[in-house]
């Protein structure tokens, strides 16, 4: 397991002149503009690349100064410094600064790559008096993410080392870039196998032995996290007192949970730690996700016992819980014809076929029950929880989903016995997508997989660099979804890669795409998306005031989504330009469902709401026990709704 690093080590001295002067150009084509820092061993420089005359184009140019004497340690060096340059090259991760050229002259070799335009972490504390709490958060979600990367790169693991707030770069669009891999370290022909490495204060116990693994990284990022949330040095106190210095002590925005997730990174001894860096990231998931979504009031709405027979609702039974806060204007006779609850939360959206309902549990089973009357047929149990929505194949008359156990699963629609299963390399929280005889579906593997629908057997699997969570959605000629990189990719139907669009934050949201080729998809960065899916080219996008997480709906002219602003917004497809939005005034995730001119939503408040989909206003409403973060099915003149308080809900359609 090699400490591979990216750069070396050019501690940061703003006094040092570099030996190359501006104006200087290299291999005839980077002309140096500025010095960026440097040491002892090298410098950092802004250059421009003269091969695009047309346009300004900025590298950064690192320069590592070849100290050996001796000509074999020096061209030792130089193949070192080269092995590891030709590695880096081969990384690809939005995180990761990409690298374009190496080369070495006059006793010095030179990376060139990436310029990123922004200010590191360190900088920002000492310009800043405040950082939002929930973009340290955010940035811990992307460190955990790119360093999983490299402790899961293959053919050898990559481990960073150096974790600090001035190795991690915030650039001019808010995104985390880990920079200085400190290849410098081990380009000194001097460093031993027991030669500490890393920073004092943000090193691991184990690295002050020279001892190093994946678990050293995630004691830095702990270490890291805590001095930008306290603004208190790890470098001027006593080595591993972070415990003496809490969280909440120096900053009263730090909860417990971000406290403990810290302190289980800091632990002393390693195996106390996040055994990896995704354990951690999804930690921090849960903890964001959390925050989003207010605890739902409890009510006294009747139910079956765990698992077993549906409780039936007669209308007359009013004085239930079940509904609050109604206009007087607004129809408050709404009554579930069955209730059935689960043995744990329900986030995934229902379905149903030939008269069945189907939905995934967080009990790490789906449930198969009479549609009609919600009576329990039979259930198919997994190893984890079930946020992926139940997708049917109609003709071979088999359910797909799949499962946080790593497993994608096809059962018999009518008694969950196996047809086939398919294995990824990580979770499953994406759902099917069904079309040309393939079912389509992502893991947080990163990969989204297209495999035969009749037996599961494998076609393709695209590596798309980050955790795939979305639905695809599939046309006649392309396969558009979105990952956790905030990247939405175009692929042909046989896999490979035609067009690629940059969100700045995660893309958790399934895409849909119009009549007229137009592909719909939000993103956490707050916008929606309307890109042509032929070309990727950018329509528009629109703007709300939180993370738009949910997926889009069209109908005619119109584009009906969610934020976590709390509001359900109908855009114009032609202009971006909204016709109405519907503030609910407590964050939404789920997705929305349009059924004959009245779109239906769940919100974090528990509440499920019908909006009439011309006026935008509100027909009815209906209480749940938690918050709702799936989307509504609805078939044979029935609404399902899943709900965290573990109740699958079946409500009449109300017509107008």
């Amino acid at each position: 397991m090699p400490d591979t690093t990216q750069f070396g080590g050019l501690d940061g001295d703003t006094n040092f002149e570099g030996t190359l002067k501006p104006n200087t150009v290299l291999l005839g084509r980077y002309e140096v503009t500025a010095i960026m820092g440097g040491g002892g061993q090298g410098a950092v420089y802004q250059a421009r690349d003269k091969n695009f005359p047309s346009a300004r184009r900025l590298v950064a140019v690192k320069e590592m100064h070849v100290t050996a004497a001796d000509p074999v340690q020096k061209a030792a060096s130089i193949r070192t410094f080269q092995r590891e340059a030709n590695l880096l090259a081969t990384l690809s991760h939005p995180a990761i600064p990409k690298i374009y050229d190496f080369f070495d002259q006059n006793d010095r070799a030179y990376i060139i790559m990436e310029y990123i335009n922004g200010s590191d972490l360190e900088a920002l504390l000492v310009k800043t008096k405040k950082l939002p709490m929930n973009k340290i958060i955010e940035w811990a979600i992307d460190l955990c993410d790119v360093l999983y990367y490299l402790h899961n790169y293959q053919p050898e693991p990559v481990i960073f080392r150096d974790m600090k707030p001035a190795n991690i770069m915030i650039d001019s669009l808010g995104k985390v870039r880990l920079i200085d891999f400190g290849i410098a370290k081990i380009f000194d022909s001097g460093i031993k196998k027991h030669t500490q490495i890393g920073t004092e204060g943000y090193s691991a116990p184990e690295q002050y032995k020279g001892l190093v693994t994946p678990l050293s990284d995630i004691y830095s990022l702990g270490a890291t996290l805590h001095h930008v949330i306290t603004r208190q040095d790890p470098r001027l106190e006593p080595p591993f007192s972070f415990a003496e210095r809490p969280l909440a002590q120096y900053n009263p925005e730090a909860t417990p949970q971000l406290a403990s997730i810290i302190d289980k990174a800091l632990s002393f001894e390693s195996e106390n730690r996040y055994q990896s860096c995704l354990e951690m990231k999804e930690s921090l998931e849960a903890l964001r996700y959390r925050a989003v979504q207010p605890a739902a009031a409890p009510v006294s709405a009747p139910t079956a016992s765990k698992g077993a027979t549906p409780s039936h609702i007669g209308a007359d039974q009013s004085g239930t819980g079940f509904f609050v806060d109604v206009p007087d204007n607004v129809d408050a006779g709404i009554q579930p014809k069955w209730t059935f609850k689960t043995e744990d939360e329900i986030r995934s959206s229902p379905t149903s076929f030939s008269g069945m309902a189907y939905v995934g549990s967080y009990d790490t089973n789906l449930w198969a029950l009479n549609l009609e009357t919600g009576e329990f047929v039979w259930k198919r149990a997994t190893e984890g929880g079930i946020a992926s929505s139940p997708v049917v194949e109609r003709e071979l008359k088999q359910v797909f989903f799949g499962s946080e156990d790593y497993q994608f699963l096809s059962v018999d629609w009518k008694t969950g016995r196996i047809a086939w299963s398919y294995m990824t390399n990580d979770k499953i929280r994406s759902s099917g997508r069904l079309a040309h005889g393939h079912v389509f579906f992502g893991s947080d593997d990163g990969n989204l997989y297209a495999v035969l629908a009749g037996n599961g057997r494998q076609m393709w699997a695209y590596d798309t660099g980050s955790a795939v969570r979305g639905s695809p959605v599939v046309t006649n000629d392309r396969i558009i979804v979105g990952n956790d990189a905030g990247e939405v990719l175009g692929l042909e139907l046989n896999g490979t890669r035609k067009w690629s669009f940059r969100t700045r934050k995660n893309v958790t949201s399934s895409p849909t795409v119009d009549i007229e080729g137009v592909c719909y998809i939000g993103s956490w960065d707050g916008f929606l998306y309307a890109i042509d899916a032929a070309s990727g080219y950018s329509h528009w996008r629109f703007r709300t005031n939180g993370a738009v997480m949910s997926s889009p709906v069209v109908s005619g002219n119109l584009v009906y989504f969610t934020s976590t602003d709390g509001k359900l917004y109908a855009v114009n497809t032609q202009t971006g330009k909204d016709r109405w939005s519907f503030d609910v005034g407590k964050a939404i995730v789920g997705s929305p469902a349009f059924h004959q001119d009245v779109v239906y939503f769940g919100g974090t408040d528990g509440i499920f709401y019908a909006v009439d989909a011309k006026t935008g206003k509100e027909n009815w409403r209906f209480q749940t026990g938690g918050p709702i973060t799936s989307a509504p099915h609805i078939a044979d003149n029935v609404i399902l709704i899943g709900s965290t308080d573990a109740t699958l809900y079946a409500l009449p359609l109300v017509k107008k």
